[in-house]
């Protein structure tokens, strides 16, 4: 079935997916700052540990909006334009805080060894509220009914989602010693570049 899925997208959608996570994680925010952090702290391998636990965070997210989200839609199936118009209106508010908080970078906190890493990556992912919210506001809108079931959707997309999240921060982990100075000082752009993104998205929720 996951195969099926996978292959039931349409490769400019798989690649528009694929370029706006991309953008998603190199937008400076808190799991940013935190594997920023730790490879800034312990080198490259305690980066690439908190990277690790930041996305094993977001695996489960992904897991609970598939579970989620299909669990209510085969409930009452009525409720997916609800679903839809409360993740445009999540966006819309994402996309004014970071533009109007563009040239702020909160400053994260690195661990001390690489368990702790892991851990505190994990956990500091899983407790966000935004990070839930934003996938499953994001995840769902590249889903397409005439594929397959919904929750298989989400599984194929977070997993490409993670796939490539996971790499990003593992070569900000490893690169951070050497780069966080020049990455802080684009983080202005990066934002406004985001906050543009996720009016984008919410517009296009709300006219599909």
């Amino acid at each position: 079935m996951i195969w099926e899925v996978l292959t039931g997208f349409e490769p400019a959608l798989l690649v528009g997916f694929i370029a706006a996570g991309l953008l998603l994680n190199i937008t400076p925010g808190a799991d940013f700052v935190f594997v920023s952090a730790s490879g800034m702290r312990g080198g490259p391998r305690m980066g690439m540990a908190a990277a690790l636990g930041v996305n094993l965070g977001i695996v489960v997210h992904v897991a609970m909006a598939a579970a989620g989200l299909s669990a209510v839609l085969l409930a009452r199936p009525g409720l997916y334009d609800m679903i839809r118009y409360a993740g445009a209106l999540y966006l819309v508010w994402l996309a004014v805080q970071t533009w109007r908080h563009a040239d702020r970078v909160e400053r994260g906190h690195a661990a001390q060894n690489l368990w702790r890493a892991v851990r505190r990556g994990f956990v500091t992912n899983v407790l966000n509220p935004k990070t839930a919210l934003f996938i499953f506001a994001f995840i769902p809108q590249f889903t397409d009914p005439a594929i397959g079931p919904l929750w298989a959707q989400i599984v194929v997309l977070g997993a490409i989602f993670t796939g490539f999240g996971f790499a990003f921060s593992l070569c900000l982990g490893a690169a951070a010693g050497g780069f966080a100075h020049v990455l802080r000082a684009r983080a202005a752009v990066l934002n406004r570049v985001a906050g543009v993104m996720f009016a984008g998205l919410a517009a296009r929720l709300i006219w599909e």
